[in-house]
């Protein structure tokens, strides 16, 4: 199954919040429906309709929501008032604002993952359940995994000398300060051609099997510019985050009650194996299941059927 195919959203609105910021959303499926809001990846993703082909519309009620400064949200690529912390609170303040009870379920894939964990943890009596892909959990062990040089780079070498050659030699050793200082510097021609390398990195291990029409988006400088800036600005200051801080004992505590799946690559290259079985081992009532020939990449034929199947078995349940 390919998934569903939805109407056009039968709700569009912009939600402030903060001083700055203006987010954008939109609902699709059934009005009256259970409701789920998808969470995109990133930092610096966006939602599109296509996300909505997960669930069911007899029987959900589809929330999107770009984060800030991301996709339809206003300000653009703005870097103020943009954290975690932040992040967390938008989910809640949509929440109230379309006047939900309860979410009946979180879909968050990489760092969509992140912040449904987040969120759970923060409002755990307003979520029914959870469907995770590709979990990141933003350990500094995991980020070193994708920018670090020690994991990916050793599958993906050429990828990862094409990354950091484009840098001085004196700043190789920590590319993430090192490009995160172009991209905010004062040089466009110079913040396009680190957003440019950045984001090859990125769509050179985020899938098993080279995604050509991904690498097509290297030339939309708008949208090169804002996804590396903004997953940039988020790994530079370590996500507003204590190291380790979603599986810390009490916070996992939290979402014990919470009914889970997590559909994981066994080859994920952006996000290790290992967290989402650390995370698995954590959590009572999740699900683990592999995909033993996936990567990082929604697109993986048996990740979306798993995550179909996910999607669809919590639409039957009462949460």
């Amino acid at each position: 199954m390919n998934g569903y195919t939805h109407l056009d959203p039968f709700d569009t609105g912009t939600l402030a919040v903060g001083t700055l910021h203006h987010l954008h959303y939109e609902q699709y499926g059934k009005p009256d429906g259970k409701p789920v809001i998808f969470l995109h990846g990133g930092p610096g993703g966006k939602t599109s309709k296509g996300n909505t082909s997960y669930f069911n519309p007899a029987i959900y009620r589809v929330v999107l929501m770009d984060q800030r400064g991301c996709g339809k949200s206003t300000p653009a690529i703005e870097l103020r008032e943009n954290t975690t912390p932040d992040l967390v609170s938008d989910i809640e303040a949509i929440r109230q604002h379309l006047e939900i009870a309860k979410w009946h379920l979180l879909f968050g894939g990489s760092w969509g993952s992140t912040l449904a964990l987040l969120y759970a943890q923060a409002y755990p009596d307003k979520v029914g359940a959870m469907v995770l892909r590709g979990v990141f959990t933003t350990r500094a062990a995991e980020v070193s995994w994708l920018n670090g040089g020690v994991g990916a780079a050793n599958v993906f070498p050429e990828a990862w000398e094409t990354f950091v050659n484009f840098l001085p030699g004196s700043q190789r050793h920590a590319p993430v300060a090192a490009y995160y200082k172009l991209l905010t510097g004062e040089d466009q021609a110079l913040r396009i051609a680190a957003a440019r390398e950045w984001n090859r990195w990125d769509l050179s291990v985020g899938s098993l099997i080279p995604d050509e029409e991904g690498f097509a988006a290297l030339e939309d400088e708008e949208w090169s510019l804002a996804h590396a800036l903004m997953e940039a600005h988020y790994a530079v200051h370590h996500f507003w985050l204590e190291e380790g801080q979603i599986l810390k004992s009490e916070n996992m505590a939290k979402i014990q009650h919470i009914p889970g799946t997590i559909v994981h690559g066994r080859y994920d290259m952006v996000a290790p194996a290992q967290t989402a079985w650390d995370l698995h081992k954590l959590w009572v009532k999740s699900e683990l299941f592999w995909v033993p020939d996936g990567g990082h990449s929604a697109k993986d034929p048996l990740t979306r059927m798993r995550v179909l199947d996910a999607c669809n078995e919590f639409a039957s349940l009462d949460l």
